[in-house]
């Protein structure tokens, strides 16, 4: 029963990563289930869904169709709507009921690639991952469907100074402005963002990506894309948000082509006596997404002098997490990780299982509490100024 949430939510599903992250793309996004997936996304995980449109569908499929297996029907309608829309791709997301039926989508994607002259993909998600796995093979696929593409056609003409920014959802960055602010630090310390993967650019901009010096990945949304690219092109990453003071240190470390930026820093403020790291001072324990909460941990020791341990409770921290920072699965997890704590700073939602003589900082996560705080969410921008 340890996997069982009784009081906390779960974070947003690999189906809605896989959404989010081509909402902007002009594709035509389409996932197989019944309908529950499709309205737990444009209610909960999605909040372009009453200003910005996107082909975003659901197949509703239907018992009879699930257990004799008509995958007929859904390449009809695939193929009706995508005749008419004219997208510039097809995108095939699984739930649960396909996952188990064993449906093959990769095949039907090839189906629909052949009969409709449009590029179409599969995402192998199954409703039983985090955003992070959805959102991530997403982006990777666009990668390998465009950007490799643009490479086959033109040669390749590097800008100098000049990064792609991967991993940018609202499912990590709420609203554009913590993506304008991104570009903003970037561009004052003297970098030109070419794009970014994928808010605020199309298609066609993220086509160019291998004109970049370097990716910089921003969330690990991003990390499939950036490896995807340094092993077919050669394309140097760098991991780390560039949030606060933590900018200038991006800057140098795109120079330098250094990996894990934050990593390195947090170690020297480990190594060395900090204000606020006596015996009997307190610290902070920031819950969230690894990249961009380790950023923010950096942050806020080299502001504050105060020492800030992270806790993931996503499943893909493989070489992101610094040192004493560790990955929490699980709500009893959670709960036992906390339980001393002095100081937390975490979405809201994390209140009720948090002990009740810690100070509380709220610091509201799309991907886990949705659109609850959005307005919360907009106004704590303080950390990602520079």
């Amino acid at each position: 029963m340890r996997q069982t949430y009784k009081i906390i939510p779960i974070y947003t599903a690999d189906v809605s990563g896989v959404c989010s992250a081509l909402y902007e793309l002009g594709g035509m996004t389409v996932m197989h289930d019944p309908s529950g997936c499709n309205s737990t996304y444009n209610t909960h995980d999605e909040i372009r869904w009453y200003d910005q449109d996107s082909l975003i569908y659901i197949s509703g499929l239907t018992e009879i169709d699930a257990i004799m297996g008509n995958d007929e029907k859904f390449l009809n309608d695939i193929m009706d709507a995508a005749r008419e829309l004219k997208p510039r791709f097809i995108a095939l997301a699984g739930s649960p009921i396909p996952y188990m039926n064993g449906t093959d989508f990769p095949a039907l994607a090839e189906v629909l690639e052949q009969e409709l002259g449009i590029p179409a993909f599969s995402v192998p998600t199954n409703g039983m991952h985090d955003y992070v796995y959805g959102a991530g093979l997403a982006l990777e696929q666009i990668a390998r469907q465009f950007v490799s593409a643009k490479a086959v056609c033109e040669e390749k003409n590097i800008q100098p100074h000049t990064v792609n920014l991967l991993g940018v959802t609202p499912l990590d960055f709420g609203a554009y402005s913590r993506a304008g602010y991104m570009k903003k630090n970037l561009e004052k310390c003297g970098w030109k963002v070419l794009s970014t993967w994928a808010m605020g650019d199309d298609l066609e901009v993220l086509s160019h990506a291998l004109e970049a010096e370097v990716n910089l990945v921003v969330s690990s949304v991003g990390l499939r894309t950036a490896k995807y690219l340094e092993k077919e092109y050669k394309m140097p990453y760098v991991v780390g948000t560039p949030v606060g003071t933590f900018t200038e240190e991006i800057v140098q470390a795109l120079e330098k082509k250094e990996r894990y930026p934050y990593k390195r820093l947090r170690e020297e403020n480990s190594d060395k006596e900090q204000p606020g790291s006596g015996k009997n001072d307190k610290e902070i324990m920031l819950i969230g997404e690894p990249v961009t909460t380790e950023s923010l941990a950096l942050a806020i020791e080299q502001k504050y002098g105060i020492p800030v341990h992270v806790l993931c409770p996503l499943q893909e921290t493989e070489d992101l997490l610094f040192r004493t920072s560790r990955q929490v699965l699980g709500e009893e997890d959670m709960e036992e990780a906390l339980k001393d704590a002095d100081i937390i700073a975490a979405d809201p939602l994390y209140r009720p299982i948090c002990p009740k003589k810690c100070e509380f900082y709220e610091l509201p996560h799309l991907a886990f509490s949705g659109r609850i705080y959005k307005k919360k969410l907009e106004k704590i921008e303080d950390f990602w100024k520079y």
